[in-house]
């Protein structure tokens, strides 16, 4: 995700703050001694760890077991890891998006038709990435070639070739 806000050749300087938001349905061992369910991590340095590599990427890590129904916290956060950890649980500060999701949760639960579409849609959004991906990278083998092919006809030496459009030897003697 980091490196894919930069195409090849562009400057590192480019890259898009990144964010990964880890929820975990377990306690991670590493992580037993901190309190708080959420812990935001950085890159840094072992023996200097005040500093940091980067501010363009970050890691935040919520262990919903880590969250309380009894915990005083009233943050729109707090309220969706309860709902999650426990869907049931009728939540005092209810918030009209997990209401919605509750809603849709329940219908989808008793109709199987309804749970059968739910992973109909979910499989669709994932197919359609995977197509996404997989023409990204069929385009991105083509105008290699292309590329390869232009630079053949110049009588530019393979080895620039392979180095410039990271194409194999076999694949440009065959063009």
């Amino acid at each position: 995700m980091y490196t894919s806000s930069i195409k090849e050749g562009m400057d590192y300087e480019k890259l898009e703050k990144s964010i990964v938001i880890l929820i975990s349905d377990y306690n991670l061992k590493s992580l037993e001694s901190i309190e708080k369910y959420i812990t935001k991590w950085n890159i840094r340095e072992e023996e200097n760890p005040k500093i940091i590599l980067t501010d363009v990427l970050e890691l935040y890590i919520i262990e919903a077991n880590k969250v309380k129904e009894n915990m005083q916290d009233n943050s729109s956060l707090h309220s969706w890891l309860q709902f999650i950890n426990n869907p049931e649980v009728k939540l005092k500060m209810e918030n009209k998006e997990i209401k919605q999701a509750r809603e849709v949760l329940e219908k989808i639960s008793k109709d199987k038709k309804e749970r059968y579409l739910a992973e109909l849609r979910e499989k669709y959004i994932m197919d359609q990435k995977a197509i996404e991906d997989a023409g990204y990278d069929k385009g991105l083998k083509t105008g290699k070639i292309e590329i390869a092919k232009k630079m053949k006809n110049k009588n530019i030496p393979i080895k620039d070739i392979i180095e410039i459009t990271g194409l194999t030897k076999e694949e440009i003697e065959n063009l």
